[in-house]
């Protein structure tokens, strides 16, 4: 993993892009995580004894990279789960797709179950048992070369919510192999990138906004390279 990209630091919130292919917290492949490497940075630049706190706030899947919020204090860590449990937290995404959805804007409902053992989400066009509901805003931003830029706004915080959904509209995303899209991204992983998020500040209650520069990949900058 290379060096920290931080894009938002205080004394109670660190706010860094992740790379696509990294961990946020540990998981049976016991690689290196994006939580480890904060800590070692905090650890490092402030000098710091001992143990380092660091609260994971929220979660991106490994191969999803973007705007990722820890925070550094218990009192910030419970005040930023509230606000992800209320969904008053605002989160953008971008998604490369090589499809053009029938409609430029809408909302997708489904209703979701995740299977564990396989680590794959499954959508339903009607509630099931066991399922849960899933929505999202999206808007066709961008086409360029055979790929569309589409932005995503989750209306829910679903496992795999996003990848799923723009696969059952048959905008399966650049690089998704598990959900329909048909070969891998040159560095193996998708073109999913968390490109934004609002928030409330846990401590000082200012509205805090922050952007995620795109990934340095070729997938990502031939299309930075026009914006």
């Amino acid at each position: 993993m290379g060096k920290l990209e931080v894009l938002y630091e205080d004394n109670h919130l660190l706010v860094v892009n992740k790379p696509a292919g990294t961990l946020v917290q540990g998981d049976r492949t016991g690689d290196r995580t994006l939580a480890e490497t904060a800590k070692l940075y905090l650890k490092e630049k402030y000098n710091k004894p001992g143990n380092v706190f660091l609260g994971i706030a929220h979660r991106l899947d490994r191969p999803v990279s973007g705007v990722l919020i820890f925070a550094r204090t218990s009192k910030a860590l419970t005040r930023l789960n509230l606000q992800f449990r209320d969904r008053s937290v605002k989160k953008t995404y971008w998604a490369l797709v090589n499809n053009e959805p029938d409609k430029h804007t809408g909302i997708l409902e489904h209703w979701l179950i995740k299977d564990h053992n396989k680590n794959i989400t499954k959508a339903h066009l009607r509630p099931v048992k066991d399922a849960k509901e899933a929505k999202l805003e999206y808007q066709l931003l961008k086409k360029f070369n055979d790929l569309f830029l589409l932005e995503i706004t989750p209306l829910t915080g679903r496992s795999h919510q996003i990848r799923v959904q723009l696969a059952t509209m048959k905008c399966p995303i650049q690089g998704d192999l598990k959900y329909g899209y048909p070969h891998t991204n040159s560095d193996g992983n998708i073109s999913l990138h968390a490109r934004e998020i609002i928030f409330t500040h846990p401590v000082t209650l200012k509205k805090v906004k922050i952007i995620a520069p795109l990934p340095n990949n070729k997938e990502w900058q031939s299309l930075a390279q026009i914006l």
